[in-house]
């Protein structure tokens, strides 16, 4: 009885394992070999396998490190306001409307996805150009005797772009927090006498943290290394990490884009260490889950 436990065991085992497996494997071999190629050298012709810090020397020295800063700040900030956004929809899905209502409102939040990313981001170029329709309704209601040119190819346009495409993520992980918090604590608080305000603050608030924190993740992993939106929207000088490394490729500079993934890649590695050190990974999923 036991050896068929035990061949069941190693059986269920084993169907579970590999796929387990094959996403490690999908996962660590490219970022291995990242690494690894960062330590190369550049040569005129391909590369030179080795071990040289020249790639992170050029980078850290060069305007390559003026783009990385310039992506924190952008990705930074865009989360901060993709969060405030996120939070209030999510508040609002979750204490405010019904359950039919709530819904169809997730429904709703969907339904971009079903839109090619990259075409929805050309849309805001249309939508935003000088000809677009935003400019001519401006003009058409005498609020502006020419074209706004800022509306596009700069920081309004970048951020925009941003909040369209990550901020619906950011409210599902938040809406799931929000909604497993029990309801008997805010009940309790207004019980003793809290206004609507201190019980936010006290009681939902630090609730719906992990929640937060994971949006934030999401957030800012997708904006740190953006592509589409600032090439598209950004314009020609306006650079982010995922151009960068766009262009070292471009030039066959292999060595310099493992070398500026791998300090992307440990940047958001970096991050997701300080969520864990903060928040019960465990509990959160409990909490997705309804345990």
């Amino acid at each position: 009885m036991s050896f068929a436990l035990r061949r069941r065991d190693l059986g269920i085992a084993a169907l579970l394992g590999a796929p387990v497996l094959l996403c490690a494997l999908a996962i660590l071999v490219p970022l291995v070999l990242t690494l690894i190629v960062s330590f190369w050298e550049r040569q005129m012709i391909g590369m030179k396998p080795g071990f040289s810090l020249g790639a992170y020397a050029l980078f850290f020295e060069g305007v390559r490190f003026s783009v990385l800063k310039r992506s924190f700040f952008v990705a930074t900030s865009s989360t901060v306001l993709m969060l405030a956004i996120a939070y209030v929809a999510a508040y609002i899905v979750t204490f405010r409307l019904t359950p039919r209502w709530a819904r169809i409102f997730l429904f709703l939040l969907s339904v971009p996805f079903l839109v090619n990313y990259v075409i929805r981001t050309f849309s805001f170029a249309y939508l935003l150009g000088r000809s677009g329709p935003i400019n001519r309704l401006l003009q058409w209601l005498d609020l502006t005797s020419e074209p706004l040119d800022w509306l596009l190819f700069g920081d309004f346009s970048v951020y925009l772009g941003l909040v369209a495409a990550y901020m619906p993520f950011m409210v599902y992980p938040i809406w799931l927090s929000l909604a497993a918090i029990d309801k008997r604590l805010i009940e309790a608080s207004w019980t003793l006498g809290e206004p609507p305000s201190r019980t936010f603050l006290r009681v939902v608030l630090p609730l719906s943290l992990p929640g937060v924190f994971a949006a934030a993740i999401f957030g800012f992993v997708g904006a740190f290394g953006e592509v589409a939106v600032s090439q598209i929207l950004g314009g020609v000088g306006y650079q982010l990490m995922g151009n960068a490394i766009t262009s070292a490729l471009d030039v066959l500079n292999y060595p310099m884009a493992a070398a500026m993934s791998t300090v992307v890649v440990g940047c958001m590695l970096l991050l997701l260490l300080i969520w864990l050190r903060f928040f019960d990974l465990r509990l959160f999923l409990g909490k997705m889950l309804g345990r």
